[in-house]
């Protein structure tokens, strides 16, 4: 079976404080995102997190608003003033005045609890290629992915992809090495373009992808079927 690496690939083992005093949600989320590939060190409060970051650099931070002890507005606003490191809250509140208050404080994402741990990791990944935290060119045999961008290409031509087949091919990028099953394909796409992907169609998307970017799709070498299991990255 092929090693699990999943999005260290990508992120080159990115490193996330995650600011949250919480001790259910910091093991499970911790748990996760540490599946995911991501370097995960937690700290309950605000003087803890300024603390932690004079002494060692990181290249997310996930922020809840509501510290027991510290307020995480002032956090995110501290942070940006003396680090350059983008952050993501986290939190409960998610009116509308709260939304906008953390983003004009500088925050780069907000996303309301509960979520979804697939949809975090997808703007973990958004927010982290933003911030230049992470390799932008990919490589998959002939095929050239840039992130950036959001271009595939073969021997300097493009190829042009539909946005759910464009996320579709991020999903196996992002999970090198990593089988997928048919329900976390449909995890990672379930929104791309506003379009409804169930099991059937992502079928056909798979076929539509393979089409496009494989040499001889009756032959796949980069979308592979792992009979009874799902699907992988050819390497």
């Amino acid at each position: 079976m092929p090693q699990i690496i999943s999005a260290k690939d990508l992120n080159n083992t990115a490193k996330v404080l995650l600011v949250e005093d919480d001790p259910e949600i910091v093991e499970n989320l911790t748990e996760f995102l540490r599946t995911e590939g991501y370097s995960v060190t937690s700290v309950p409060t605000q003087k803890e997190t300024m603390e932690l970051l004079d002494r060692e650099r990181f290249d997310l931070m996930l922020l809840d608003v509501t510290l027991k002890q510290g307020n995480g507005y002032s956090v995110c606003t501290a942070v940006k003033a003396k680090y350059d490191m983008p952050v993501i809250f986290l939190t409960a509140l998610d009116d509308e005045f709260s939304v906008v208050t953390g983003l004009d404080m500088g925050a780069d994402d907000y996303i309301s609890k509960p979520f979804r741990p697939r949809e975090l990791v997808s703007r973990m990944r958004s927010v982290l290629r933003r911030a230049g935290r992470t390799q932008s060119v990919v490589s998959v045999r002939d095929i050239r992915i840039d992130t950036e961008k959001g271009t595939v290409s073969r021997e300097g031509k493009e190829i042009f992809l539909s946005a759910l087949e464009y996320r579709l091919l991020l999903a196996f990028i992002n999970h090198r090495g990593m089988i997928l099953t048919r329900s976390m394909l449909l995890d990672e796409i379930w929104d791309a373009a506003g379009d409804f992907v169930n099991d059937n169609t992502l079928t056909v998307y798979i076929k539509r992808l393979r089409e496009k970017i494989e040499k001889d799709p009756q032959n796949p070498e980069i979308i592979l079927t792992v009979r009874g299991m799902g699907y992988r990255l050819g390497e």
